[in-house]
């Protein structure tokens, strides 16, 4: 059975991502991104449930309903969260994800209060060279040492308190998009906005293509990655294959690219599984998809989350190549058509191994080979024709 590899609509691609960006969603405050994202699946005809907090899993039928495979994306981004109200009328920050305040002086942000939203910027505490001189490169760089400066009349803490500010209340950055005539994408908050736009657009591919998952394909937009929950309880179904998809960082010491896509080997949680990783790798050669091998020291996934909340689940992560990451973030349109491209595949390809469909009965002969990977990839009694795998639903 031949498969004709469905080509991403780059134009929708641009467009749900710039839209997205629009969209404030730090950790905790995902409730307008996930009403989105969930009419973008409406358009595609892609049904999909909500978690009480907001997780969307989707389901894209296959020609069989076991072993599954789940693809997961995260809606949520690093952001901050109102601290104290200080005596001078500025608002202390903590981080919301795992970031560094160097990338967060000088953002202009939203505060989202009970009842409306503030404009203001973030400053360090020394912010006027004028009044400080070479002191302002003295200061350390933390979350101590910086504070939002409200666009509003504000010298007291209880003016903060008359405007209605809160501890808790959340902090926003804005994302400065901008997509040049070179290919490039400028912005923050592309992790995980640009992997999220690149499902979107192999969903889209595949449904207009008018083909058909060999098995069923859950595609997960989970909204608490960042903390590192993510898709902890995302899983009801019988799901053997978990790919996640993120940023691939592009700097000194690392494989990526901007102009690839990344299978990661490994991250701070351990390797991911052998034959998922390298069946994907497959598809990208066979697909003559630029793709690099990585691994990420500091760094989680999705695929984590669902792994230590007790899933026995084969794990992988795709990445787009993305310099700066957790900054002012940036990645090229070829990284992300590259990843789109191979979603679409995996979508359409078969499973690694058919007897993940039943663990509990697998024997040691049909027990996997690390080393005779490839060889198993093309056994009859390792993975099934096509024919044998659907049996009469072809």
């Amino acid at each position: 059975m031949s498969v004709t590899h469905p080509e991403p609509d780059l134009d929708y691609l641009k467009r749900v991502l710039l839209e997205m960006l629009a969209i404030p969603s730090p950790t905790g405050f995902t409730d307008t991104i996930v009403r989105y994202v969930a009419e973008r699946l409406d358009e595609l005809g892609i049904p999909f449930e909500l978690t009480r907090r907001g997780t969307i899993r989707a389901t894209l039928k296959g020609r069989q309903s076991s072993p599954d495979r789940a693809v997961s994306a995260h809606l949520d981004t690093i952001g901050a969260s109102v601290r104290q109200l200080q005596d001078n009328g500025r608002l202390a920050l903590a981080p919301v994800g795992c970031w560094s305040s160097r990338f967060a002086e000088g953002s202009r942000v939203s505060v989202f209060t009970d009842t409306g939203v503030f404009r203001g910027s973030v400053l360090p505490l020394m912010a006027s060279g004028h009044a400080f001189n070479t002191a302002i490169d003295q200061m350390p760089i933390s979350w101590d040492h910086v504070e939002v400066r409200l666009d509003a009349y504000c010298a007291t803490r209880a003016d903060c308190e008359a405007l209605g500010i809160s501890i808790g209340d959340f902090v926003a950055f804005d994302p400065l998009p901008e997509f040049t005539e070179s290919g490039h994408i400028s912005a923050r908050h592309l992790d995980d906005k640009a992997g999220v736009a690149a499902l979107l657009a192999a969903l889209k591919a595949v449904v207009e293509s008018g083909q058909q998952p060999l098995i069923d394909c859950h595609p997960l937009f989970t909204i608490t990655e960042e903390t590192g929950s993510g898709a902890a309880g995302a899983l009801p179904w019988d799901v053997s294959e978990f790919v996640g998809i993120d940023i691939a960082p592009v700097a000194p010491g690392q494989a990526s690219s901007e102009h690839a896509v990344s299978v990661a080997m490994q991250d701070s949680s351990g390797p991911y599984d052998y034959h998922l990783s390298r069946h994907l790798l497959k598809l990208a050669n066979d697909q003559q998809l630029p793709v690099r091998r990585d691994l990420f020291r500091y760094y989680f996934s999705d695929a984590h989350s669902a792994v230590t909340a007790g899933h026995d689940i084969r794990t992988a992560l795709v990445a787009f190549g993305c310099d700066a990451t957790h900054g002012y973030e940036r990645t090229h349109i070829d990284s992300l058509a590259t990843l789109s491209r191979l979603l679409s595949g995996y979508l359409l390809s078969p499973p690694v191994f058919a007897s993940d469909s039943n663990p509990a009965n697998a024997s040691l002969e049909r027990f996997s080979h690390q080393i005779e990977h490839d060889a198993q990839m093309e056994s009859d009694t390792r993975v099934p024709p096509v024919d044998s795998l659907l049996g009469n639903k072809l």
